[in-house]
């Protein structure tokens, strides 16, 4: 497999972690959209947020708590994060690899271009 986040699991392409356990990694972006943007991801391939199964909700369960964690290690616990899962072409999703974007540090945008209703 040719997965980029899969080698960041198995250590063959180095990260700046955050946190890591069994199940969850959690490091910078190298290029970060934000002040602080890490993605947290599952040891698991799983594709995309369209493969995810009923049998994966747990591990669902161990992604959003491992945001919690290192937005509380980043220092964005309080102030406020955003916690984005791009999915499929439209979505913008480039690395076929489940993975959230957590983003915080600064006061953040719009969602879209699309919408002023976040102004």
């Amino acid at each position: 497999m040719d997965c980029l986040f899969c080698k960041i699991v198995e250590g063959t392409i180095p990260s700046n972690k955050v946190l890591e356990n069994d199940h969850v990694i959690v490091f910078h972006d190298i290029q970060p959209a934000a002040p602080t943007h890490v993605l947290v991801i599952p040891k698991k391939h799983i594709a995309s947020m369209n493969e995810v199964t009923a049998e994966d909700m747990p591990l669902i369960g161990e992604i959003h708590l491992a945001a919690q964690e290192a937005a509380k290690r980043l220092g964005v616990e309080e102030t406020g994060y955003r916690l984005i899962n791009n999915c499929g072409k439209d979505g913008e999703q480039t690395v076929h690899h489940l993975h959230y974007h957590l983003l915080g540090g600064t006061r953040l945008g719009v969602l879209t271009s699309l919408s002023d209703s976040h102004q």
